[in-house]
Formats: C-alpha cells, sequence, structure tokens
C-alpha cells in the first residue's frame, strides 16, 4: 500500500478523504471536476497556440478570396491589324504570236482510208501539185514575202571545247590501277620486301596498315603516307616498302591514264618470318 504510486486526483481517494465530512464544500467538488478542468484548459491553450502560429496564413487565405475594394479592371485598348490585301490575280500572258506562213504552200494529203468511189468528196493532190507543194497536215498558204530561214542549233552557237585539268586527282575510275602481276603478285611482293621491326616482334605487335598514295599516269606511285596502323614502327616499314614498288598500271578514265588516289591495306603478323 504505501509503495504504490499514490494519486490523490482519483475518485476513490477523494472519497475517502471527505469520508464523514460536508461533501457540500466547495473543495470536494473542486477536486472532483479538477481533472475534467484540467484536460479542456489543455485542448483550449493548444487550439489558441496553433491559432496564433498560423493567423498570418489564415488571413492571407482569407484576404485571397476577398477582392480589395480600392482593385479596378486596368482596360487595354488591342489594335487589330487590317487583314493582308488579297492577292491581285495574275493576269496571264498574252498568247504566243502565230509562226510566219511557210515560204512553200502546203498540200494537206488525206489518211489512206479505202472506201468506195461514190463516198470519195476530196481527191487526193495530183503529182503536178506535189511537185510544186510540201504534203502537210493542213492546207496552208505560203508568204512570199517571207524572209527565208535557216534553223540554227539550240544554244549558243559558240561553242568552247572543256578539258579536264591534267593533275586531277581521281577516286574512282573506269578501270582501278593494279600492281603488275595482279593482287597475288602485290601479296608476294610484300612477303618477300617487309622486314619487321625488331621492336615490334620484341612487344608482339601485329595489325593491319593503310597506307595511301597517288598512282600517276606513268603508274608510279607519290604521295605514300600510312593512314592508319598499330605503331609508328609499322607504318613506318609500310611506307618504305611501297616507296620501293614498281610502277603500277595505271587507272583509266574515259579511256586515257589518270591520276588516282588509292588505299591498300597491309597486313603485319608474327606467325611467319618476315
Amino acid at each position: 500500500m504505501l509503495g504504490s504510486k499514490l494519486d490523490i486526483l482519483k475518485q476513490e481517494w477523494i472519497d475517502v478523504v471527505f469520508t464523514g465530512r460536508n461533501k457540500a464544500y466547495g473543495a470536494y467538488e473542486l477536486r472532483k471536476s479538477n481533472p475534467r478542468n484540467t484536460n479542456r484548459a489543455l485542448a483550449f491553450g493548444i487550439v489558441f497556440f496553433v491559432l496564433v502560429i498560423s493567423l498570418k496564413t489564415i488571413i492571407n487565405i482569407i484576404d485571397g478570396f476577398i477582392p480589395k475594394a480600392d482593385e479596378k479592371v486596368k482596360m487595354t485598348d488591342v489594335i487589330l491589324a487590317p487583314p493582308p490585301p488579297e492577292e491581285q490575280k495574275k493576269v496571264p500572258p498574252p498568247p504566243p504570236p502565230e509562226p510566219p506562213k511557210p515560204k512553200i504552200d502546203q498540200v494537206k494529203f488525206p489518211p489512206l482510208v479505202v472506201k468506195p468511189d461514190v463516198e470519195v468528196k476530196e481527191d487526193p493532190p495530183t503529182q503536178e501539185e506535189l511537185k510544186v507543194a510540201d504534203p502537210g497536215p493542213k492546207d496552208q498558204k505560203g508568204d512570199p514575202n517571207a524572209e527565208i530561214r535557216i534553223d540554227e542549233p539550240v544554244g549558243n552557237s559558240d561553242i568552247k571545247q572543256v578539258t579536264e585539268d591534267e593533275n586531277k586527282i581521281f577516286v574512282s575510275v573506269e578501270s582501278s590501277p593494279e600492281f603488275p602481276g595482279g593482287a597475288a603478285a602485290f601479296t608476294k611482293y610484300l612477303e618477300k620486301n617487309i622486314k619487321y621491326p625488331g621492336v615490334d616482334r620484341e612487344n608482339n605487335v601485329s595489325g593491319k596498315v593503310f597506307i595511301s598514295f597517288v598512282v600517276e599516269k606513268d603508274g608510279s606511285l607519290t604521295d605514300i603516307s600510312a593512314v592508319r596502323g598499330p605503331s609508328s614502327t609499322l607504318k613506318e616499314e609500310a611506307v618504305r616498302i611501297l616507296s620501293k614498288s614498281p610502277k603500277w598500271k595505271a587507272g583509266i578514265q574515259n579511256g586515257r591514264p589518270v591520276r588516282v588516289q588509292y588505299t591498300v591495306p597491309i597486313n603485319f603478323t608474327l606467325g611467319e618470318e618476315q
């Protein structure tokens, strides 16, 4: 009993304290209603605190719904641009003038249609008429005073011969350049003359080197350069071996030899002695 927590505000303790006493006394009612009053005061305090904290927010919300008395609607005049004028109807060009009448009379030659003699309404022209008149699709009288014209070729009669640049380098031609003997001979030439660089052999470097060059009209190779390769020493070796290459078969365009840009891959492998 003594070790338990005492709550003197509980109803049973209040009754024990006021046993044999006047319960109509104010102290009994105050203790009896104290928990309810405490809870009510706590609730009112919380509500008041929340209202004070959110007062500004509530005022802003109410102010947004209620329009201000001095707020006026601003009127702005909008000037509309006039509609674009309608496009004037294009006047059709005048019809082309009639061609001049031919110098020689033309006699209509009717088509060949087999009919009975009784249905023939127009006789074909005689041989004498055909000697002095050209047959045409219709009868047309010539103008004896018309100027005799000789038709000229279409375009400018002063034709200048256009020649291509003799030093032009072609990329694609009718007949491509070729190593003497063909691709097989070119492969044998590489296998016989290439010397594999020692530094690449020690470092186990291999791969393809792409060589670009120009095959001249006489078959010689110029502008030799390594476009891409696995190492600088392999590219140098590829350039060296192409520089010592014999003359190629020149490329042909329009039946004559021309300069051609050419690219070949040279494969370096360590499987065999170079």
